[in-house]
């Protein structure tokens, strides 16, 4: 039997499971609440023409605007790479798989540090998409090396645990890519027409900082799923963005940001994309062993939402360590 992992600052201290549920189901609620509100505010208030409306023609017919033409307020897949010129010659998806992992690694200086990138193909993103929906919320161990703790049954342990909250949420899909750029006065399809889907984004803060700051904390990490080419190629691109440090933050316009700080590191950031994995992709191993360790996290994902009382934390760094 494998000893117990240590339960750094959960079991011992700060909230319980369930009232750690209900505030992020109300801060969400008020976030809901505050968006509605925004946009009915700006509905009612007359917009100023800073342009003349010839002017106004011109910029919308340009398409140079990165913003996207919903209310979603993800940044668009445009604003990060040339999506017209990869429509408009040939390129597999593999090829775009391949652009996209260059130029994050281009990015801070050649460093490629503050970013992950990955490919998902269409069905595991569906999938994940679907379970992520069900199951919005959760934690994330993230080993701490060196770092001594003492388990609730004071057995000392070498290895110590920060955990993270992770939340879930959905956005508008985004417009068709075409050779051409997006439309400006492009009209929403039909009902019964296919649509691509949905944007989904994951945000990771420190369980503590949540616990003290609710929708308030600062989210140390975030995952953003571009489905743009879940149609013409079958995959949805991936992109990891660290939040840098205060210091980094407010660095000077061109200075050398290569040695930039970030609030988390790239192994931390990389196991935590790993872990959505873990947690969001059931049935994908036709082995015994993985077929185990799917009903593991499935087991613990209903737990965490349906039966929290159940819910053992010993059992989620288990099943951390064993797939890792």
């Amino acid at each position: 039997m494998s000893p117990l992992f240590p339960l750094v600052g959960i079991t011992r201290q700060g909230l319980e499971l369930s009232e750690l549920r209900k505030q992020a189901k109300e801060a969400a609620h008020r976030k809901e609440v505050a968006n509605v509100k925004s946009a009915r505010l700006s509905q009612a208030r007359p917009q100023r023409l800073d342009k003349s409306p010839s002017e106004l023609v011109r910029s919308k017919v340009s398409g140079t605007s990165s913003t996207r033409k919903d209310s979603s307020p993800v940044k668009a897949l445009e604003s990060i790479i040339n999506v017209p010129r990869l429509m408009s010659t040939p390129h597999t998806a593999e090829q775009i798989s391949a652009l996209w992992t260059t130029y994050h690694a281009s990015r801070t200086g050649g460093t490629g540090r503050g970013f992950i990138c990955a490919s998902v193909p269409i069905k595991l993103y569906d999938k994940m998409l679907t379970i992520g929906k069900q199951y919005p919320m959760f934690v994330m161990p993230v080993p701490r090396e060196g770092s001594s703790a003492v388990s609730p049954q004071d057995q000392e342990s070498a290895v110590a645990h920060e955990f993270y909250f992770l939340q879930w949420d959905f956005h508008a899909p985004p417009l068709p890519p075409s050779a051409t750029g997006p439309d400006p006065f492009f009209r929403a399809p039909p009902s019964n027409a296919p649509t691509l889907p949905q944007t989904a984004t994951v945000l990771f803060t420190p369980l503590q900082e949540y616990k003290l700051r609710q929708s308030f904390a600062t989210p140390y990490l975030i995952l953003t799923f571009y489905p743009d080419f879940a149609q013409t190629h079958g995959i949805v691109l991936l992109r990891g963005e660290i939040t840098p440090s205060a210091a980094a933050a407010a660095a000077i316009p061109g200075q050398d940001i290569s040695t930039a700080r970030f609030l988390l590191s790239q192994i931390d950031a990389q196991l935590l994309a790993i872990g959505v994995q873990k947690f969001y992709l059931w049935g994908n191993e036709s082995d015994d062993s993985g077929q185990k360790g799917d009903r593991n996290a499935e087991k613990l994902l209903r737990q965490f939402h349906e039966q929290p009382e159940e819910f053992n934390w010993a059992d989620l760094l288990e099943h951390a360590r064993l797939t890792s």
